[in-house]
């Protein structure tokens, strides 16, 4: 049976080697954890971007929200028709305010909606009114002749209108109160009943059950291309 052979003695490191050896294990120590920090930093990003896709409020929830329960901005608009409309002298009666554009495809739809309920109300002191925005004039003008639109209208040239009443897109329809509050909200296109409904209890000075309404699927925010 042959003899194992002892094994050769380990000689120790030099000192050189040695501090070779700890600088090497240093590197690699700081590059652990630099690699960790970045996987911590990447984490907190990933569940701070979950959180706030998860929490994003939409655009129709966000357009003209800060304005409900506040008093309704005034302002004076020339009408297409060369009239001014004063709210400040339109004080105390109830009025229902849409921001539109011709190129507004819901805008378009709405249009006829609005009409039979301002000619449907005209027995009552309800005031409506149409405040058109980030639009080219004549084409707001074959917009209202052609969708026989009698209420008064007109442009918001200079948009200043629009940022007051912190509209970002189209269509938008305010109800103020006798008390000229801003009771109630809808965004994106308005329904016959839903519009019926929420003038009733303007009419009759009755307070809203709900302020904020929207229907996002008929929304255009202003600058989003149109379709057409």
């Amino acid at each position: 049976m042959d003899e194992k052979k002892p094994m050769d003695p380990v000689e120790p490191m030099s000192g050189e080697e040695q501090q070779h050896q700890l600088i090497w294990w240093n590197r690699l120590r700081r590059r652990a954890i630099v690699a960790t920090s970045i996987l911590v930093v990447l984490a907190a990003l990933l569940a701070l971007l979950g959180w706030g896709l998860a929490n994003r409020e939409p655009v129709t929830g966000r357009s003209g929200i800060t304005r409900i329960d506040k008093p309704v901005p005034e302002f004076v608009l020339t009408t297409f028709d060369g009239r001014e409309v004063d709210i400040a002298v339109s004080a105390g009666r109830p009025m229902v305010i849409n921001f539109w554009a011709s190129w507004c495809l819901p805008c378009r739809r709405e249009a006829g909606t609005l009409e039979a309920a301002w000619q449907a109300y005209g027995g009552t002191d309800v005031l409506f009114i149409g405040v058109d925005t980030d639009d080219i004039e004549a084409d707001a003008r074959a917009f209202v002749t052609a969708f026989g639109v009698t209420y008064p209208n007109g442009l918001d040239p200079d948009g200043e209108i629009t940022v007051d009443y912190g509209v970002i897109g189209l269509p938008v329809t305010y109800f103020v109160s006798r008390e000229g509050l801003i009771v109630r909200r809808w965004v994106g296109e308005i329904g016959p009943e839903q519009l019926a409904l929420w003038v009733d209890d303007l009419v009759a000075d009755r307070a809203p059950e709900e302020a904020l309404g929207e229907n996002p699927d008929a929304f255009f925010e202003i600058g989003e291309p149109t379709g057409e």
